[in-house]
């Protein structure tokens, strides 16, 4: 009698990690464009989908490194558009990989169709904003240079003690793409402390010398 109970524990047991498995390997629809026909589905793995296929006008793509967070309302961004202004509609795929108070880590993919996805480099928003600014910071104000532009902030209100203010405007806190007007628009967070953020970097892409570059690049303060 205890063999037979033992054995049916253990059928029990392998009969309930094999649904577990199966279930681990189905696949969800994270997001979509009906009217496109691009869709995108995962696994949801804890908190995070991971092993995305992405299904393109009747074409399938795998990307097993990417991943997003379940939260739907942090969910895959899809557009497809033409932010080249060539006449030609590229995929545009925003991920979320983390989210917190004034956290956002975001991720943007961009491909061109020209006998299947084609992968079209973004330049780093970190990489542009250290290349293109000089910044400064006290306990009593914050300094922004831009091109011709110097932004100067007075952070004296914000009473931050010595300890946790930083040595220097930090970016990178939190990083939002965003499609608007047929562009592809970064923004990055200019932090202070770990409570305090001064404004944020707006940057504009345009497509050239085969990647996404730079178009425009300001500093948008808050208030």
């Amino acid at each position: 009698m205890k063999n037979h109970i033992i054995l049916l524990l253990t059928l029990f047991l392998v009969v309930f990690i094999s649904v577990a498995e199966a279930k681990n390997d189905e696949y969800e629809i994270v997001s979509k464009l009906s009217n496109e026909k691009i869709t995108l589905h995962a696994k949801k793995m804890g908190s995070l989908y991971r092993d995305f296929k992405l299904d393109f006008k009747g074409e399938s793509y795998f990307r097993p490194y990417w991943m997003n967070v379940t939260n739907p309302a942090y969910a895959p961004q899809i557009y497809y558009e033409d932010i080249n202004k060539d006449g030609e509609k590229v995929l545009i795929i925003i991920l979320t990989k983390g989210y917190g108070t004034g956290v956002l880590d975001e991720e943007v993919h961009v491909y061109r169709h020209t006998n299947g996805l084609i992968d079209v480099l973004v330049d780093n928003p970190i990489a542009i904003i250290y290349k293109s600014i000089k910044t400064s910071l006290t306990t009593n104000s914050a300094e922004i240079r831009l091109s011709d532009k110097v932004y100067k902030i007075d952070i004296s209100p914000l009473e931050i003690q010595p300890a946790n203010l930083f040595y220097d405007i930090a970016f990178g806190g939190s990083i939002h793409y965003e499609v608007q007007d047929n562009q592809l628009i970064v923004r990055v967070s200019g932090q202070i402390s770990p409570a305090s953020f001064i404004g944020e970097i707006v940057i504009v892409y345009e497509y050239r010398d085969k990647m996404y570059q730079a178009k425009s690049i300001e500093f948008e303060p808050y208030n």
